[in-house]
């Protein structure tokens, strides 16, 4: 009952309820309710559901913290043989994740604490199959042990990751769990026709690459500084007429990008041109699409940045071209459109 106190319990007609904490519970459910074979093994199971933790307000702190959360929370069921190579998959899964977001990390293997559960020489087998796979994943000597550090139920790596200013947070985990194999009687049949040996416990990997979507969020606002990258952006474009006579060019271009899965807007206040490139800056939208007499007679927009770097003209379905690169690719730097100009 290690969660209970932390958990929202209620009586329904006589019956305590609660409402779901994590998702590992309802995973060995679904891998129990059926026979498996080692032939099946690996099985793998991700889960969004929404959680809730009943925590102290006290410790309650912005997004980092909250009683309502989300998890990219997924458990692999392998057999002993599997784990070094499910384990770099995780890891490799990891790295295409924060390289995404320009974030560096270390790993850190956390070993069999002094009130672990289980056999020695299981957890013998299982740290050296993480080190090996932290070996192969990064290379002998790129990651420190943590010695005693492990869950109680198995050991486990430790991925810190660092922000834009070096700040560390612990988002990703990769976890093993021999534990609620057992609680759950999880078992597989084997290849073995000897007496005892048909059925073995699977072992249960817990792997999140974000940890709690809502503190990733917050990790984030704060590696970027509200400066979100084009593809990650909430304020991509601002389209910003010279003059009311062009408003209804600036629309069409809008819903032009609009329909490719931009989010684009349209300044039609009445303030002066600086102003409204003033705002769209300090809005922190990535480009501002100026349009004036020329552009509308070239079917074209004039390009500056949030920095207030003016990247010139260029045909709309070009500029289309291009932002649909700078998402599909998740470039960070609006000065990439510049470069493509060059190229071309």
């Amino acid at each position: 009952m290690h969660y209970k106190d932390a958990m929202f319990c209620f009586d329904v007609e006589g019956t305590e309820w609660a409402m779901k904490p994590m998702n590992c519970p309802g995973h060995c459910l679904i891998f129990g309710g059926a026979i498996r074979s080692y032939r099946d093994l690996p099985i793998r199971m991700a889960d969004f559901g929404v959680l809730h933790r009943n925590e102290l307000s006290g410790a309650l702190t912005g997004l980092t913290r909250v009683r309502r959360f989300q998890q990219d929370d997924a458990h692999i069921y392998c057999r002993e043989d599997q784990i070094e190579s499910e384990v770099v998959g995780a890891l490799n899964f990891m790295k295409d994740v924060y390289d995404t977001f320009g974030m560096s990390y270390k790993l850190e293997l956390s070993t069999r604490p002094a009130k672990a559960l289980g056999d020695i020489e299981l957890w013998d087998r299982a740290e050296a199959a993480l080190a090996r796979a932290m070996n192969e994943f990064i290379g002998e000597g790129n990651w420190r042990i943590n010695p005693g550090d492990g869950a109680f139920y198995g050991p486990k790596i430790d991925i810190k990751v660092m922000d834009a200013m070096d700040r560390v947070h612990q988002c990703a985990t990769i976890q093993l769990d021999f534990q609620l194999p057992i609680r759950f009687n999880l078992q597989y049949t084997t290849a073995s026709k000897e007496e005892g040996k048909q059925f073995a416990r699977p072992v249960m990997i817990h792997r999140a690459m974000l940890g709690s979507v809502e503190r990733m969020f917050a990790v984030l606002c704060e590696h970027f500084g509200g400066k979100w990258p084009f593809w990650l952006s909430p304020r991509q474009v601002m389209l910003i007429p010279v003059h009311a006579d062009w408003n209804e060019y600036c629309e069409n271009v809008r819903q032009r990008l609009h329909d490719e899965g931009f989010y684009a807007d349209v300044d039609f206040s009445k303030n002066t041109f600086q102003k409204k490139v003033r705002n769209a800056q300090i809005a922190q939208y990535n480009f501002q699409l100026v349009v004036g007499k020329v552009e509308v007679e070239n079917g074209s927009v004039n390009i500056r940045t949030r920095e207030n770097k003016v990247e010139g003209e260029k045909k709309v379905e070009d500029l289309i071209e291009d932002l649909k690169r700078m998402r599909d690719t998740f470039e960070k730097s609006p000065e990439m459109l510049s470069e493509t100009k060059e190229q071309n």
